[in-house]
């Protein structure tokens, strides 16, 4: 008998905390809009038969399908935590008992949703009406001929059923993100480099030394950019690639042979501290308490004949968001007038928090003349009095630091505007121009200096009135995509370059290329991050 009750009273337990997780699961529901339910089908659309959801009504739906799949049960609700992080519904993680946190924390060992399916996600989330429309129009022949109101989402679907579009070939997207939006271009490019990058086989997750390596889960490589070493076991296999460049010539070298775990753990440890010595011999030390500060002054409005930078706030935030996830301490300023510029430049040379900092960076987003930056006030401002205030000199708490500057401004004269695209400068007052200044003419005369222009001397550079300017946005985008590749920052650039110069406006007619110039004595490689880039 009382056997009997205790199984009943196990029994009424679990009916409690199954009633309770649907009531969960309602709740949720109940957050989540129309948009985010065709998101939720979209995602699931590797995991679940496409019939099935086709008949998806609600969220719940899709929850069911979930738990009859056995994807979804109170146990285990990871599944919809990573559903609900890639659709940004971060408030609705605590229902789960989960934090923004937690997921990416757990992302990489317990994830589901593939690369392929979050890159065509991301993609339709940046496509704009225009861009849609756009689409749809460069798509005619492979579309109904039924006139239909599709979305970005379903569009991506018509064309996977259709097979012109699979993981393995995504030629058409290139295609199309080519003549709609460079920016597009490069969330396929970005998916495609990942992909390069083959799975050999499991190992387990450990650490390593900080900075100059990546571990994948699956394996080991490591880079200084004349040196490239890959470690990996395959079964009981321990393989060993080494790459070396020397004198523009490639030599390699593949080593195999058994191991077992232990041995195999204590070798890539071994050969880990071996290979970041090398890395720490050429490069700037980036292993102190404190990351260092950036700082970010995005003057947007402007007291007189200069025009609104539209566009120029998504790119201090977009700054702000990434140089964040490498560990600075970011301050950012809003209009600031050419006096308060010069006053901040004199306020932060004299910061005794310098010295316990490995770096500095600052970001000026204006419009811009050849050599300089204009204040709110409309005056012009040298660039490279701004830099000299950080001399071994004038800010010795920095000396033998690398110093970082990136500046978004026009270098020269306007360029006729198209509808999307501004320039950053102001009509030329002939009575007001200046001799052309070369970047390299703003960097003070001393070591340890980066200065990143968005262009060359003389010409215009562009911003998108929506989107960004387009030397920030591949800033950005190369940052997240190369640091944690363990590149430095001139290969970074290097790439920027490359990016921006493939960029052109809607009308076709508009170019821009970036110019970095520098006085750095060793290579600048941030450390890699622990979590994963915030976009």
């Amino acid at each position: 008998l009382l056997s009997d009750r205790g199984t009943v009273g196990s029994s009424n337990m679990e009916d409690g905390v199954s009633l309770k997780f649907r009531q969960q699961l309602l709740l949720i529901d109940e957050n989540l809009v129309a948009e985010d339910v065709a998101a939720l089908k979209f995602l699931c659309t590797d995991l679940l038969p496409f019939r099935k959801l086709e008949n998806v009504k609600s969220a719940v739906d899709i929850f069911q399908l979930l738990m009859n799949e056995e994807y979804l049960n109170e146990e285990d609700t990871f599944l919809l935590a990573e559903l609900l992080y890639r659709m940004k519904c971060h408030s609705l993680l605590k229902k789960l008992g989960y934090t923004k946190e937690k997921v990416q924390e757990c992302l990489q060992e317990k994830g589901r949703v593939s690369p392929y399916r979050q890159m065509l996600y991301e993609l339709s989330e940046n496509i704009t009406d225009d861009m849609l429309k756009d689409i749809i129009f460069l798509l005619q022949n492979y579309l109904p001929r039924r006139r239909i109101t599709l979305s970005a989402l379903e569009l991506l679907i018509l064309l996977e059923k259709q097979g012109l579009l699979t993981e393995n070939n995504v030629q058409m997207l290139e295609d199309i993100c080519m003549n709609v939006s460079p920016d597009l271009l490069e969330t396929v490019n970005c998916y495609k480099r990942a992909k390069d990058y083959t799975v050999v086989c499991n190992i387990p997750s450990f650490n390593i030394l900080q900075g100059g390596y990546k571990h994948t889960g699956k394996k080991v490589y490591l880079d200084t950019g004349k040196h490239f070493l890959i470690i990996w076991k395959r079964k009981k296999t321990l393989c060993c690639f080494y790459l070396s460049l020397r004198e523009n010539t490639v030599v390699s070298s593949c080593v195999r042979f058994a191991v077992s775990g232990d041995v195999f753990c204590n070798f890539i440890i071994k050969c880990s501290a071996s290979f970041c010595s090398l890395v720490k011999m050429t490069s700037y030390k980036m292993d102190g308490p404190h990351r260092g500060f950036c700082l970010i002054i995005n003057n947007v409005e402007f007291d007189r004949s200069l025009q609104e930078r539209k566009g120029s706030c998504r790119d201090a935030e977009e700054l702000e968001r990434v140089f964040t996830w490498l560990g600075l301490d970011v301050k950012t300023y809003k209009n600031q007038t050419s006096w308060e510029i010069k006053n901040l430049m004199q306020t932060w040379q004299h910061l005794e928090d310098h010295k316990d900092r490995d770096c500095f960076i600052c970001c000026i987003l204006s419009h811009g003349e050849s050599g300089a930056i204009y204040g709110k006030d409309e005056e012009l401002v040298s660039i490279r009095m701004i830099m000299s205030h950080f001399t071994a000199k004038q800010c010795p708490q920095l000396a033998e630091k690398p110093k970082l500057f990136f500046i978004q401004a026009c270098q020269g004269k306007e360029i006729q505007r198209p509808v999307y695209v501004e320039a950053d400068a102001r009509i030329p007052d002939l009575s007001s121009m200046q001799r052309s200044i070369s970047p390299s003419e703003s960097i003070p005369e001393e070591a340890d200096f980066l200065l990143g222009m968005a262009t060359i001397d003389g010409y215009a550079s562009f911003r998108h009135i929506q989107q960004g300017a387009w030397y920030i946005q591949a800033l950005c985008s190369k940052l997240q995509l190369l640091v944690p590749r363990g590149e430095d920052i001139l290969s970074i650039l290097t790439e920027v370059n490359e990016d921006v110069g493939r960029r052109v406006d809607r009308l076709g007619t508009k170019k821009q290329m970036p110019q970095p110039a520098y006085t750095l004595r060793r290579k600048f490689i941030f450390p890699i991050p622990r979590d994963p880039p915030p976009s």
